[in-house]
């Protein structure tokens, strides 16, 4: 049954709006302006005038996103230490052979490769890869020739080497590491998780400046552990852990009298190693993490 309010016809796309922009500005405080800017200019269009609504509003949204993302772009060069994405909660689902595309594409190292393409680029690899939008949708949206759309994606999956950055690791496997990584910081038992680890295991931690934490990269398995060894396991023991889903994967939250403390997720290789270690401390990154999930 199609609906004639506007409010119920925009509820009913807010998530997959919300999850589109989030995946092109890799914020959700950003993704939420774009949503609420879009719904201020569909409250304000003529509804006998678009044939379509749901495409009328996924252009206007991904518009907004691109806009916001040139600005976005600017306040980056002035970041203080490593950027990582916003951290989000993701629903969970056992049986997820038909979400993969959508999971995969939220993982903090999936978000981080989207960084290297042009804005264009990104939107237009999102809009036809993971959801599915025709060729010809997409160039009216950016306003360019379809021929020309095509190139963007295929330009997108060459810079971001699709394969490797979207697969799924087991969740036993992904339990595994969270139970090892605790009993690194709590019990001093670091040979389990050295174990998990790949031997160029990165560790990247986000602090923005307002939390104190490592500001480089540390690459190497060596360089990582000793760091888990000689300072989380000082500092850490004391917050209360939770598991979480985020960004697609298990991942821990860290809590500090109720407020969020920093989160930890992680990347994986194909054979199932940790690739990556993400920590999040930036306090204005945190702030919306117990809000709804994102899908």
């Amino acid at each position: 049954m199609v609906r004639n309010d506007k409010s119920g016809m925009f509820e009913e796309t807010r998530p997959r709006l919300l999850g589109l922009a989030y995946r092109i500005l890799g914020s959700r405080a950003d993704a939420e302006d774009a949503v609420q800017d879009t719904f201020l200019k569909w409250q304000a269009a003529d509804l006998s005038e678009i044939e379509n609504p749901a495409a009328w509003l996924t252009t206007a949204c991904t518009r907004r996103c691109l806009d916001l993302l040139k600005s976005a772009h600017r306040k980056r060069v002035d970041y203080v230490g490593a950027w990582l994405p916003e951290p989000i909660h993701t629903a969970s689902d056992d049986n997820v052979e038909e979400k993969l595309a959508l999971t995969s594409s939220l993982t903090t190292a999936f978000l981080l490769m989207l960084e290297r393409l042009t804005p264009k680029e990104r939107a237009a690899y999102l809009l036809h890869e993971i959801f599915g939008q025709p060729y010809g949708e997409i160039a009216e949206t950016l306003g360019m020739q379809e021929a020309a759309t095509r190139k963007l994606v295929s330009r997108a999956k060459s810079n971001i080497g699709v394969v490797q950055s979207r697969h799924a690791t087991p969740r036993e496997r992904q339990d595994e590491l969270l139970a090892a990584f605790h009993d690194a910081i709590h019990g001093g038992n670091i040979a389990s998780l050295s174990a998990l680890l790949s031997a160029d295991v990165k560790l990247t931690a986000d602090g923005g400046g307002k939390a104190a934490t490592v500001l480089g990269i540390l690459s190497g398995k060596e360089t990582v552990m000793a760091f888990i060894a000689e300072r989380l396991t000082e500092y850490w023991p004391h917050y209360r852990w939770e598991t979480a889903e985020l960004n697609g994967g298990r991942g821990i939250v860290l809590r500090s009298d109720g407020d969020i403390a920093a989160t930890v997720s992680f990347g994986y290789d194909h054979d199932g190693r940790v690739a990556d270690i993400f920590i999040v401390r930036n306090p204005d990154k945190l702030a919306h993490l117990d809000d709804a999930t994102v899908h």
